[in-house]
């Protein structure tokens, strides 16, 4: 099916001359919005899985491509394709697409792009349901691949073969928030020919536009800081026209991981806070980074805004803070970890990020335990390593409740 069987597209909201005088944060409110019906302030909810045609001819032409329009959700909604241009406008893209889940942007995007007998070169370090995606998954569908170092630039041009046709990372990297650098990644990629694909779910749009560094997709786990309250599952695409196009009339349209439309709802109203809630998210996490490297008890901490940290110096030129995720390891063993964090009282011990509540994580037994110990090792992912979602909460108490943990 055909892009114009849907209403006007995210590129031409974004050339209108209102949205290019926006900042961001204005934009995180107000980008994307029509007007409706009734003068709704919120944008209405389109709870419906399928739309009424005038007549049998109209709904024919849409189904022909002939009309622009709603068919059936699957196909587009028009609260979600409000989240849609928004998220397009904020990444600089021509158009955006809302999935399921952030593994349902994940592997929408790859597989827009990767077929049998296709290669990918991917980073060592990556989100755990990632790394099973595209080492166990892909290669199922006869889709190989190489992980490697993204630290290391000639490591990663040495990985690529004839049958190479994506490189993919996520940046700053999970859990242990190395910093790669985005304009190197994609020079190989255009001189190789490779369409680059980069995981922003840690800074979202307003921290990191990696699309403006010349990359091709962007992807979002919109479950984390784009919603913000912790009771969503989605995610983001984002791309240009011919690379959307595909992604949502083919893979999504037969793969079927779309958002639900309450989902889409859910973001647009938490988007509206996402400014104000990621510079809460900075402050804090600033703090507490400082706080844990000053520990005796620490062994090292994981944070780009540390001056220690290797992606220290892509604060400002890359992205503009540092994000509200951190990690740092204790000294001692993993029973010493586990005490440690079996001790916190305000601090909740769950996966995710980028909700108002402080989360803390063992990534080795939990969101990187698809990880063979090996692959672990390769990453860098210890132990000992803890990641901490730095919460909304007043600083001190969250800094309180680490301290008592220490003892």
């Amino acid at each position: 099916m055909e892009s114009k069987t849907l209403p006007s597209s995210a590129a031409e909201h974004a050339e209108l001359p209102v949205y290019n005088k926006l900042h961001a944060s204005t934009l995180a409110i107000h980008g994307g919005h029509q007007a409706n019906e009734h003068g709704a302030l919120v944008t209405p909810l389109h709870q419906s899985a399928t739309f009424a045609f005038d007549n049998a001819e109209q709904g024919g032409a849409r189904f022909a491509g002939d009309q622009p329009g709603y068919i059936y959700t699957r196909l587009g909604n028009p609260t979600t394709a409000e989240l849609e241009r928004k998220m397009a406008l904020l990444e600089g893209a021509e158009d955006a697409a809302a999935t399921a889940s952030g593994m349902a942007a994940v592997s929408s995007a790859l597989l827009t792009h990767l077929q049998a007998g296709d290669h990918i070169v991917a980073s060592n370090a990556i989100y755990g349901c990632s790394f099973a995606l595209i080492t166990t998954q892909l290669n199922r569908l006869g889709i190989r691949s190489t992980l490697v170092d993204f630290n290391n630039m000639p490591a990663v041009t040495a990985a690529i073969e004839p049958t190479t046709k994506v490189i993919f990372c996520e940046t700053p990297v999970n859990p242990h928030l190395d910093v790669f650098d985005i304009r190197a990644i994609v020079a190989i990629a255009k001189q190789y020919d490779l369409v680059s694909i980069v995981d922003n779910t840690f800074m979202t749009p307003l921290l990191q536009q990696p699309l403006a560094l010349g990359v091709d997709m962007v992807i979002h786990s919109a479950t984390k800081y784009l919603n913000g309250h912790g009771d969503v599952i989605a995610g983001i695409v984002c791309g240009n026209r011919e690379h959307m196009t595909r992604l949502k009339y083919e893979i999504l349209k037969d793969f079927g991981g779309v958002i639900s439309p309450h989902d889409a709802w859910l973001i647009l109203r938490g988007m509206k806070t996402l400014d104000v809630r990621l510079q809460r998210h900075c402050d804090n996490a600033e703090q507490l980074a400082q706080y844990l490297q000053a520990n005796q008890a620490i062994a090292k901490v994981f944070y780009p805004a540390l001056s220690s940290h290797q992606g220290h110096r892509f604060i400002g030129r890359q992205m503009k803070r540092a994000g509200g995720v951190l990690a740092f390891e204790l000294i001692g063993d993993l029973q010493h970890a586990i005490d440690f964090v079996n001790r916190l009282t305000l601090l909740t011990i769950a996966v995710s990020l980028g909700d108002a509540e402080t989360l803390i994580q063992h990534p080795a037994s939990m969101t990187h335990s698809p990880y063979t110990p090996q692959a672990r090792a390769e990453a860098g992912i210890s132990d000992n390593l803890l990641r901490i979602s730095v919460g909304l909460e007043d600083i001190n108490d969250i800094i309180a409740d680490i301290e008592q943990a220490l003892v």
